[in-house]
């Protein structure tokens, strides 16, 4: 018979393990010589320290979940009660009921914690709603567009609260932003709206226009025309495809008319060189407004410029194409600069934009995750193809972030 402190061998081959209530059968053991026995279950043994120390060292500092811990507890502790080792079960029951604990513990502090940053996202998005219903009612549009774009990135990265306040949460933030695009879907078709009135107005000005320009009667013809254009500016801007095409008639009307006056009031021939001279140095201080570097202001100082322009009087009628079309490309800068203005804070176009990118960047991280699971699977050659397709998509994405940051973003 074979004995140490925590088992023996008896004389049959039987082999026992003490524990606080008494000798446990192991096994039985006939291969080889009792020390040969005990020292095979007290391997065991050792083997079962090493599994807790594992166990515990991974409760301690890894995230394992506290489900998967009472497994593998449990499966260690099936093995302790079967008493298929030599050596110190006892302690060994210690260890996983501490062990026990220990889980049980963090469970109660994760789930605090869950507790906790569920406060703090309930917080923060009634935040969130409360700015994005603020901003339901601004008129800064494109200001306020950026922003609740904003607001949804930061919404999607927030956790989930239970359902029932989640939705009502995202109902009213939702609600907001369709509210905020209501409006400014409205603002911009009162816009067109105002743009087509301009352009049944200025039609009504170019017909009474070109009905005028057969006239001698200088005087009062003269005055309505200078009416006929007061009327047109306060028309306001037309549709672009309309608006050029109707400034031309309009001037061509005038023009017909004045160059008619002209020829019959020759001897006027040296106030129009000198209205000439007064016409060149405002169309050289006009010039200076361009390139266009403050658009209201360079708008505010080429009304008063044209003001000027417009109290001068006629010009010599041969020099007139020159000097015109000197204001004219003045004039076509400051339209063209409210034009990119306009395109810059159009929201539709910038929402396409912003939906082509992401479509774009969406196929991008698509292959990338592919490209890497066709190399971790050795597959070189599909790895090798989806390359090629993802530099081509990534080029694509280059170009629409470039698109983008036109609008500013």
């Amino acid at each position: 018979m074979s004995s140490d402190p925590w088992g023996r061998v008896d004389e049959t081959g039987t082999v026992y393990v003490r524990t606080t209530d008494g000798e446990q059968v192991v096994g039985s053991w006939q291969a080889g010589t009792p020390d040969e026995a005990l020292a095979y279950f007290e391997r065991k043994y050792e083997g079962l320290v090493v599994e807790i120390g594992l166990l515990e060292r991974r409760v301690k500092t890894t995230d394992l979940s506290s489900k998967d811990a009472q497994v593998a507890i449990s499966h260690i502790r099936e093995q302790v009660d079967a008493h298929h080792a030599v050596g110190d079960l006892d302690a060994l029951k210690v260890r996983l009921d501490k062990l026990v604990e220990t889980v049980d513990a963090r469970r109660e502090e994760r789930k605090a914690q869950r507790a906790k940053q569920s406060d703090e996202a309930r917080h923060s998005k009634e935040a969130l709603v409360v700015e994005a219903e603020e901003l339901a009612q601004s008129d800064q549009w494109r200001a306020a567009g950026e922003r609740l774009r904003a607001l949804v990135d930061t919404w999607k990265g927030l956790p989930r609260l239970d359902r029932k306040s989640d939705d009502e949460l995202w109902h009213r933030f939702s609600h907001a932003r369709s509210a905020f695009s209501k409006r400014r879907k409205a603002h911009f078709a009162s816009l067109d709206a105002q743009r087509e009135e301009a352009r049944k107005t200025k039609e009504k000005l170019v017909a009474e226009a070109e009905s005028l320009s057969a006239s001698s009667d200088w005087g009062p013809t003269a005055a309505r025309y200078r009416e006929l254009m007061a009327d047109w500016k306060a028309a306001g801007r037309a549709q672009r495809e309309h608006e050029d095409d109707l400034w031309n008639r309009f001037r061509g009307a005038q023009d017909v008319f004045f160059a008619a006056r002209s020829s019959v009031f020759a001897e006027r021939d040296a106030e129009q060189t000198e209205n000439l001279k007064l016409k060149e140095e405002l169309a050289e201080e006009a010039e200076k407004l361009v390139p266009v570097q403050d658009l209201k202001a360079a708008r505010a100082a080429f009304r008063s410029i044209n003001e000027r322009w417009e109290a001068i009087g006629h010009v010599p009628r041969d020099a007139r194409p020159k000097v015109e079309g000197r204001m004219h490309a003045v004039e076509r800068a400051l339209q063209e600069s409210e034009e990119t203005e306009w395109r810059r804070t159009n929201p539709e176009a910038r929402a396409r934009a912003e939906g082509l990118t992401g479509q774009l960047q969406a196929a991008v991280d698509k292959l990338q995750g592919q490209i890497e699971t066709a190399r971790s699977a050795g597959n070189g050659a599909k790895a090798d193809k989806l390359q090629r397709e993802l530099d081509g998509r990534q080029a694509l994405l280059e170009q629409a972030l470039k698109g983008l940051h036109e609008f500013g973003g």
